[in-house]
């Protein structure tokens, strides 16, 4: 979607509603500005109030909520039909089965040489 807006005094540009709704935008936002291939980029940062209490209803946007409810909806089914690993009882032990299963994981990608007969 391309939408045209004037720059008004001092620099100011209203970010038309669709925009605003379709990037989970809303008053009070913060936003991050850079320049990329000629191109001004708007891009919405996340930043959580810690004077708030930790189960504040507005710790995270609607849309950011959704996100991280279906990747923990993901986690509890992967877990639940035993795509899962551990437990590990030290961060080395952890780091230990991470080296194996890779080496494990790159002899199974390597093709098979076979002779000629």
């Amino acid at each position: 979607m391309n939408t045209v807006c004037r720059i008004q005094h001092k620099g100011q540009v209203t970010i038309p509603t669709i925009l605003r709704n379709r990037a989970g935008l809303s008053k009070g936002d913060m936003v991050e500005f850079s320049f990329l291939r000629g191109k001004i980029v708007i891009t919405p940062k996340v930043v959580i109030d810690r004077a708030k209490s930790p189960n504040s209803p507005d710790e995270y946007t609607p849309e950011q909520r959704r996100i991280i409810d279906a990747g923990i909806r993901q986690g509890l089914e992967d877990f639940k039909h035993g795509r899962s690993h551990g437990p590990f009882a030290t961060a080395k032990e952890a780091g230990d089965y991470i080296e194996r299963a890779a080496k494990t994981r790159e002899a199974a990608a390597k093709p098979i040489k076979r002779t000629r007969r």
